[in-house]
């Protein structure tokens, strides 16, 4: 599927901290926890825990979210189809949307059980 800049737009005007919860309540119950959620999310991010909770407290969208970020330096390994879209031919114009679907791979990986030293990306030497 293309994304389109009313889709990019719908999801940059999204609140963070109302998804927040969905993530949460989704991965607990898999087994999951909260705290492996926010490794997962700072890793991607970049943020302490102190600026996550204080961007969900805020009501942030994920435009803001994601332009506060500092988006690991491996997310180009983050690989494969969520929602439809394979995250890696979303286009460079769509940045915010590509970044939603990209930590939502993360957490889908998580749900899903996958091990946290494969969900936080390496480059291979």
């Amino acid at each position: 599927m293309k994304v389109t800049a009313e889709k990019n737009e719908k999801v940059a005007n999204m609140i963070f901290g109302t998804i927040y919860p969905l993530y949460l309540d989704r991965l607990e119950k898999n087994g999951r926890t909260k705290e492996e959620l926010d490794t997962v999310i700072k890793w991607f991010t970049g943020y302490d825990q102190e600026a996550l909770n204080t961007l969900i407290a805020e009501k942030e969208t994920y435009r803001t979210f994601f332009q506060k970020a500092k988006i690991h330096e491996n997310a180009h390994l983050i690989k494969g189809v969520v929602c439809g879209y394979r995250i890696e031919e979303i286009e460079d114009e769509f940045a915010v949307y590509k970044q939603c679907r990209q930590l939502e791979k993360l957490i889908d990986e998580l749900a899903k059980g996958r091990k946290m030293e494969k969900i936080l990306r390496k480059e291979k030497k």
